[in-house]
Formats: C-alpha cells, structure tokens, sequence
C-alpha cells in the first residue's frame, strides 16, 4: 500500500511544479495524509522498527514537498495580474 500509493506523489509534484496553479488541491487534506504518516512513523520507531519505517519518511517528505508546492502555488496566484477566479486567459 506504501509503495502503490507513495508512487502517485511524484506525479503529483511534479503536475503542481509544472502548472504553477492549485487547482483541485485541499492542504487540508495533504495536512491529514502528513499526519497520518507521522502516525505511521511514530508507531513503526516505538513498536516495530523495520525498513518499512522508511517508505513512511518517504512518503511524508513527498507530501511536505506537495504541501509546500500548495502554498506556493497559491501564493503565485494571488499576485498573478491576469488571474480571474483561479483561471487564467488563453
């Protein structure tokens, strides 16, 4: 599940990078996946410390990176001249 679903955020960077808008993205949401791996982290260094400690670091870096690319994102929208509502003109 780590692996399949640590797989879509570079895709998800990268798109946020690239596009330089939020679009449909929630930080609320990117917040609640952060914390959940934090959550992950926390009980694999207590209670069971294994590789898969990492995946959940990886994934929590990924997501950090995505959430950061959020706030930029929207920043850059703000103070765009030619931004109405979120949409820019072709």
């Amino acid at each position: 599940m780590l692996v399949c679903f640590g797989a879509a955020w570079p895709v998800s960077i990268c798109k946020s990078w690239r596009s330089g808008k939020v679009g449909s993205k929630s930080a609320r949401f990117l917040v609640m996946v952060l914390i959940g791996y934090a959550a992950g982290i926390i009980h694999k260094v207590k209670y069971n410390y294994d590789g898969v400690t990492w995946l959940y670091v990886l994934n929590g870096l990924m997501v950090s990176i995505d959430l950061a690319l959020y706030f930029r994102n929207r920043k850059l929208e703000q103070t765009r001249p030619d931004t109405i509502s979120g949409q820019y003109d072709k």
